[in-house]
């Protein structure tokens, strides 16, 4: 059988929407070809890139640090926590409200045995990206959601969504269970339609920052 690599994180370019409200990044040259004709030997130029944005941008994980003081930041999360993990897709596209709970998981994922997982919930909320409905009324995690996966033992959580949490809840209850726990959380997942429900490997790793909590990530499947 043929190995695939399926491709689940947005593109990131100039200008574009994350989050609503938050800024779009800004990408420049800091040193241009043009520039680098001075610098190097005739014929070689080089491009050395300029980015300023939030972190919080296109698609990204999640560390504890991002929601508490004290929790792991980027550089301190185990690669055990975000690659080579055994992908389980939930698909939730026919739930009949925005809310994710347990009786959706349970439904879908049966006697799954989750532990040390990535679960990837597959809303199909992903067909929005960078359209106006993305950011509104947008399918969530609920609490009882997160401590079901957290219950059973899972590495990672993702989701399609803008947010794995109600926007219009500020305690954000899916983030405090599941970070609290030590679990990453990967937000704004795409093409999870493209995926199996079971038997692939996740990865989605990012930058080792200090003290930074959310970072992008080339999240992607490998289907054996």
């Amino acid at each position: 059988m043929t190995r695939k690599l399926i491709d689940v994180s947005h593109e990131i370019e100039a200008g574009m929407t994350t989050y609503p409200g938050l800024p779009a990044p800004a990408i420049s040259d800091h040193l241009s070809r043009e520039a680098a004709r001075g610098v190097y030997s005739e014929g070689t130029t080089f491009q050395i890139g300029r980015i300023e944005m939030v972190s919080n941008t296109g698609t990204y994980v999640d560390a504890p640090f991002h929601r508490f003081a004290d929790g792991k930041d980027l550089a301190s999360l185990p690669l055990e926590r975000l690659a080579d993990l055994i992908g389980v897709v939930v698909d939730v596209t026919k739930r009949e409200s925005r809310a994710i709970d347990v009786a959706q998981l349970s439904q879908v994922l049966g006697g799954v045995i989750l532990k040390n997982c990535a679960v990837l919930i597959r809303t199909g909320w992903d067909i929005y990206w960078r359209t106006p409905q993305y950011g509104q009324n947008a399918p969530f995690l609920t609490r009882a959601g997160a401590e079901y996966l957290l219950a059973a033992e899972v590495a990672l959580v993702g989701i399609d969504s803008v947010n794995i949490d109600d926007m219009g809840d500020g305690e954000r209850p899916a983030h405090t269970v599941l970070l609290g726990a030590g679990i990453p959380i990967a937000e704004h997942l795409c093409n999870l339609n493209q995926l199996p429900l079971s038997e692939f490997r996740f990865h989605a790793v990012p930058v080792r920052f200090r003290g930074v909590g959310t970072f992008p990530v080339r999240a992607y499947a490998v289907i054996e």
